[in-house]
C-alpha cells in the first residue's frame, strides 16, 4: 500500500502538458469515413492470398483472349511430320499425336472453359434472384410451392439431365450449358429467398411499400442492392464449378466434340500416353487447377470481405 501510495505521489502536474486545441478542431474527426463497399474493398485489397487468385485470374483471361491471335500456329492444323514433339522455343508446350501445337490448343480451351463459367453463372444469376426474390418476398403458398418445385429439380441425378439432354441435342457448349442452367440456379434461388426474408421487413422496404411501391420494384430496387454481398460471393465460386463440369463432361466425351479444343477433351487424349508423352496431360491439367485455385481462393475472399464479423 505504502508503495502504490509513493508511485502515485511521484505524479506531479508539471509532467502533464495539455494538447494544443482550438475549439475549431476539438470536434474533427481524424479518420476518413468510408462507405460500406469502400470498407469491403479494403479488406479485399489487404487479403494477399485472394489478390494472388485475382490477378492469376486475370492473367488466364487475358492470355485466353490474346495468346490465339498472337501465336503462328493454327489448333485445328495437323502436321503429321511433327507429332508428339516435346516442348521446345518451335512449340512451346508440345505438340499431339495429330501434330497439332499444344499451346494454342490450350488457350483455345480456356476461352471455352471461362466461356461456359461465365454464362453459367450468369444464368444462374438472372433466374435465380427472379425465382428467389418472388419466393422470399411473398412467402406463403406461393413460397412453399415454389420451394417444393425446386427441391424436386434438385433431387434428379445431373449427370441423368445430360445424357437426356444429348438424346435431344447434339453435344456441344449449348447443350453443356443448358444442362447446368437447369439446375444450378437453384443454389443461387435459395441464397436469394432466405436474404430477402431477412430484407423485406425492414424499415425501407416497408416505406416504400406504404407509398405505393410494387411487390417487383420493391424486390429489385431496394431489396436485391441491399442483398447483393452474398449473392456476388455465389456468382464468384459458382465460376470454377462451371469449369470443372465443362472439363468433366468433355472428359467423358459427353461435352465439345474434337477436334474442337477443350481443357477436358485434351486431358483426355493425354491421359492414354501419360507415360511416353507426359506434357500432353500436364499441361491442360495444370492450367485447369491453377484456374480453379484463383478463382475460389479469389470467392474465400470475396466472403471473408463481405463477413461483418470479420470486420476489425
Amino acid at each position: 500500500m505504502l508503495q502504490k501510495d509513493s508511485k502515485t505521489n511521484a505524479l506531479r502536474p508539471d509532467m502533464f502538458q495539455p494538447l494544443d486545441r482550438d475549439s475549431r478542431t476539438s470536434e474533427k474527426i481524424e479518420r476518413k469515413r468510408l462507405t460500406a463497399w469502400q470498407d469491403i474493398r479494403m479488406r479485399l485489397y489487404s487479403n494477399k492470398l485472394a489478390m494472388t487468385g485475382f490477378w492469376i485470374t486475370i492473367a488466364v483471361i487475358v492470355f485466353a483472349l490474346f495468346a490465339p491471335l498472337l501465336y503462328p500456329y493454327d489448333h485445328f492444323t495437323n502436321d503429321l511430320s511433327k507429332t508428339n514433339l516435346p516442348p521446345s522455343a518451335e512449340h512451346w508446350f508440345g505438340t499431339d499425336d495429330l501434330g497439332r501445337d499444344l499451346f494454342e490448343r490450350t488457350w483455345k480451351g480456356a476461352q471455352i472453359s471461362l466461356f461456359v463459367g461465365v454464362m453459367a453463372a450468369l444464368i444462374d444469376l438472372i433466374i435465380g434472384i427472379i425465382y428467389g426474390g418472388i419466393m422470399g418476398y411473398y412467402g406463403g403458398k406461393v413460397d412453399e410451392i415454389m420451394n417444393r418445385f425446386a427441391e424436386i429439380l434438385y433431387a434428379i441425378p445431373y449427370l441423368l439431365v445430360v445424357i437426356l439432354l444429348l438424346v435431344v441435342m447434339e453435344p456441344s457448349l449449348t447443350t453443356i450449358i443448358v444442362a447446368m442452367s437447369i439446375t444450378g440456379w437453384i443454389n443461387m434461388a435459395w441464397i436469394v429467398r432466405g436474404q430477402i426474408m431477412q430484407l423485406k421487413n425492414q424499415e425501407y422496404a416497408l416505406a416504400s411499400k406504404a407509398l405505393g411501391a410494387g411487390a417487383m420494384r420493391i424486390i429489385f430496387r431496394h431489396l436485391i442492392p441491399n442483398a447483393m454481398g452474398p449473392i456476388l460471393v455465389t456468382m464468384t465460386l459458382t465460376v470454377p464449378s462451371a469449369i470443372f463440369t465443362e472439363a468433366f463432361l468433355s472428359f467423358l466425351g459427353l461435352g465439345v466434340q474434337s477436334p474442337v479444343a477443350s481443357w477436358g477433351t485434351m486431358i483426355n487424349d493425354g491421359v492414354k500416353s501419360m507415360t511416353l508423352y507426359p506434357w500432353r496431360l500436364f499441361f491442360p491439367a495444370f492450367f485447369l487447377s491453377l484456374t480453379m485455385f484463383a478463382f475460389n481462393v479469389f470467392g474465400d475472399g470475396v466472403r471473408d470481405a463481405f463477413d461483418p464479423k470479420l470486420k476489425k
